[in-house]
Formats: structure tokens, sequence, C-alpha cells
């Protein structure tokens, strides 16, 4: 599966022989790997480091996360399999799940979450920007995510991401047994606001052992 393999994977922050944890960012449909890592100044966690991959051709997969997944196939098995590589390549540098996050925005944040759900263990964090669950039908999956902090934020009138999907996501993350915060905010376009970067914020600073205030 080679659709997004071999593309570039932009860093910053700390190195990741320095870094205390990771923050794994997908980009949503159209952007780039550039454009989902100008929020590292925003989340303000120095000890991190920031880990961006890049889709080919600036979208993971073509058609909407409401259709079969069978529809957006090679690509969604292939952008699945770019966050699977790095999140090994991660632990091969010694981190543990739990010091892993995942964030993405609008299709980014359906990749981050479908991963997770399929992927299911402790991590650091998953943040949900305007996403969910990829298909047109959730179905249960197994396995535990063992107390993972899950954050979804997105707009209640958000034309690209049903808020119906959003709080079935959450649902099912639940029934992993994630911690799961939904925040849905009146009237906001397809956008990141203060708060979920204050939320997202709050959550970080644990998994990097600060003290949270």
């Amino acid at each position: 599966m080679t659709i997004h393999q071999g593309q570039p994977v932009l860093g910053m922050g700390q190195p990741l022989a320095a870094a205390k944890a990771v923050l794994i960012m997908i980009h949503g449909r159209g952007a780039r790997a550039e454009d989902i890592l100008s929020l590292v100044p925003e989340l303000d966690q120095p000890d991190f480091a920031y880990l961006a991959p890049q889709a080919a051709g600036n979208t993971w997969y073509p058609y909407r996360f409401l259709e079969p997944r069978e529809k957006n196939e090679p690509h969604l098995t292939s952008a699945l399999a770019t966050i699977s590589g790095l999140v090994e390549h991660v632990l091969g540098q010694g981190f543990r799940p739990e010091q892993i996050g995942l964030l993405g925005f609008s299709q980014g944040a359906c990749l981050a979450v479908e991963w997770a759900a399929r992927n299911p263990r402790r991590y650091g964090g998953v943040f949900v920007l305007s996403g969910g669950l990829i298909g047109d039908v959730l179905t249960p999956l197994p396995g535990t995510l063992d107390g993972t902090p899950a954050f979804f934020g997105c707009s209640d009138v958000d034309f690209h991401i049903p808020k119906e999907r959003v709080t079935e996501s959450a649902e099912m993350l639940r029934t992993m047994n994630a911690e799961v915060t939904v925040r849905l905010y009146p009237g906001m376009g397809h956008t990141i606001n203060e708060d979920e970067i204050a939320a997202v914020h709050g959550i970080m600073e644990k998994v990097a052992g600060k003290k949270s205030e």
C-alpha cells in the first residue's frame, strides 16, 4: 500500500531524543502538514515533539467520511498505515503509548479517531477537532482504550461533520473505556476555536508530566 507511504513527515518542537511526549498531528482535506503544525505555538507545550505526516495530493481519501468505507479504499487503508508506521517509529524511540497523542482536524480528525479505535490501548490523548469515526454505519469495535482522554470539539452546524456522528463516535469510544469529553459549539464554522486549544493544552500538560493547573 504505497499511496501515502514515502510522503514527508514534518516536525516541530523537541527532537524525539529530548521530548517528554509526542503529538502526531494529521491535516485535513486539501491542506498540508505545515497547516496543522501552525497550531503548535498555540498549544504551547515546549516539551513535546510534534510530527505531521503529509498526505499524497493533500487528501487522505477521496470521498466523504460518511460514505461506506470501501468507497474510500485503498486510500483509507494507506492513510491508516501511515499513522501506524509513525506510531511504531515513536514507540521504537523508547516512548510508551501513554506518551503519544493523536490530533487531527476535519479529515485528519476522522483518521485520528478511526486509527485509535482500531488500535486500542492507553494513549496520552486523542483530539478530534471537527471529525468522527469513518463509514456509513458504525459497528462496535473490540478492545479497550483503557482510560485514554478523548476530546471531541465541533460546530453544531458543521456542513461537513454532522453533530450526530460526533456524538455517536464519542459514545463508541466511551464503550471502549475512553475518558470522553464532547463540546459542540453553537453556530461555529468549520474551524478550531480557543476553547478547543485550551482543552487540548490541558490534557497535553498532563501527558508531559507537568502539574496541571
